[in-house]
């Protein structure tokens, strides 16, 4: 019997140890949404809550890739300052956005009333983030929009608490008009993928080449998403352009530069754009068939400053890849967040102070020397004229010229 009860208590007290343990270690687990800031519902060690920055951003579908180099460009500038601003931790919780504008807003308000975050960031869609303006306006929770470029989030959609540090269509299309009249062509035809950022970019193109006395000779639209441009090429060549302006992204880019060459255009009508028509992380599926194209774009991998020497020097080694242009966004939309923090001390009570002081935030970033105009809430940034070139037998980017700093009207 005493044998019995003996075994019992050392049961009893193995039993205790176990569940003090489990109960030790629960406390601080790192969440995967949260690396290197330990448990968002606990203080720190300095008894500070972290400060709980949420990134709505797309995880899965055809943009993944776009979300996945944003978040990297995130994690290593807050990996820079050890996820610490102003003595406090941060805390990033990822949500998909899925390119779905209401599911999307579901999740933001799941991060708002449970998650308590602080600060918003992404999204990549711009449909998603008009869904969620009215939301992030009426909660007043600042919101600094990393990628999504659609015009109208700092035009009639501008709120006090959004700001953006990305691009805006506007933007892009807008500082390749004037050189392409002139040092390119009087004569231009423009081809854009068919959805709104697709038509906001060459539309501003448009203005900005005709304002220069340049002549659109025609225009079209192929579906987003288009395997097989042979008509619209086709099109394209009967105008007998001196040169064709497009945007197009993503996989629609590689299709549309490869067929350009397939079909007979490349080397005798110039082909210029935008960046994402030639950008780093697509190149090599294009071939050489980008070879030739002029495109412009607030940053190239190659631009020679000791920022973005740093900064692609501290990406490639700690993920063994070259970065992309939402690499940089990631990248600095952090910094203006870690910035912002510092200069209030960490305090995040007030969130119209919290937005006032991300507005404030200036820095020289890999892409150039970046602000934001007080009246739009839109980044102010350097264009830069870049052009593809074969080097030891693949394709690179060069930066043959800086258009200068391009600030969005606002309306």
């Amino acid at each position: 019997m005493k044998r019995v009860k003996g075994s019992l208590l050392i049961v009893l007290a193995l039993c205790l140890v176990f569940v003090t343990a489990c109960g030790q270690s629960a406390g601080t687990t790192t969440p995967s949404n949260s690396p290197g800031t330990g448990d968002a519902s606990t203080p720190t060690a300095n008894g500070k809550d972290p400060v709980k920055v949420g990134a709505i951003l797309p995880y899965s579908g055809v943009y993944a890739s776009l979300g996945e180099n944003l978040t990297r460009g995130m994690e290593l500038y807050f990996e820079s300052v050890n996820w610490e601003a102003a003595g406090r931790k941060i805390t990033l919780i990822k949500e998909d956005e899925e390119n779905d504008p209401q599911g999307a807003l579901r999740k933001l308000r799941k991060l708002m009333e449970k998650d308590n975050i602080d600060i918003l960031t992404g999204p990549v869609s711009t449909a998603v983030a008009y869904a969620l303006r009215d939301e992030v306006d009426s909660k007043k929770l600042p919101f600094l929009v990393s990628h999504a470029g659609g015009n109208d989030l700092t035009r009639t959609k501008r709120s006090d608490y959004i700001w953006r540090s990305s691009f805006s269509s506007w933007q892009i299309g807008n500082s390749m008009g004037k050189y392409a009249y002139d040092h390119i062509a009087k004569k231009i035809y423009v081809t854009a993928a068919d959805y709104a950022f697709g038509k906001e970019v060459a539309g501003a193109f448009k203005e900005a080449f005709t304002a220069a006395g340049g002549e659109i000779v025609g225009e079209v639209y192929p579906p987003l998403g288009s395997n097989d441009y042979a008509s619209y090429l086709t099109q394209i060549k009967g105008k007998k352009p001196e040169a064709v302006y497009a945007f197009f992204a993503g996989a629609d880019a590689v299709r549309f530069v490869k067929q350009y060459e397939q079909y007979g255009l490349k080397g005798q009508i110039p082909l210029i754009g935008s960046g994402w028509l030639n950008a780093e992380d697509i190149r090599p599926e294009q071939g050489n068939s980008p070879e030739g194209i002029t495109s412009t774009m607030f940053w190239d991998y190659h631009l020679d400053t000791p920022e973005n020497k740093a900064f692609v020097a501290a990406y490639e080694k700690k993920y063994n890849a070259r970065p992309s242009i939402e690499s940089v966004e990631g990248y600095d939309a952090a910094r203006v967040i870690v910035e912002a923090l510092k200069s209030l001390n960490g305090d995040t009570s007030d969130k119209q102070k919290l937005s006032q002081a991300i507005g404030k935030v200036q820095f020289t970033s890999p892409r150039g020397p970046i602000q934001f105009d007080p009246e739009t809430h839109h980044v102010i940034q350097k264009l830069y004229l870049i052009k593809t070139e074969i080097q030891n037998g693949k394709t690179e980017n060069k930066v043959v010229e800086e258009i200068g700093e391009i600030k969005d009207p606002g309306k």
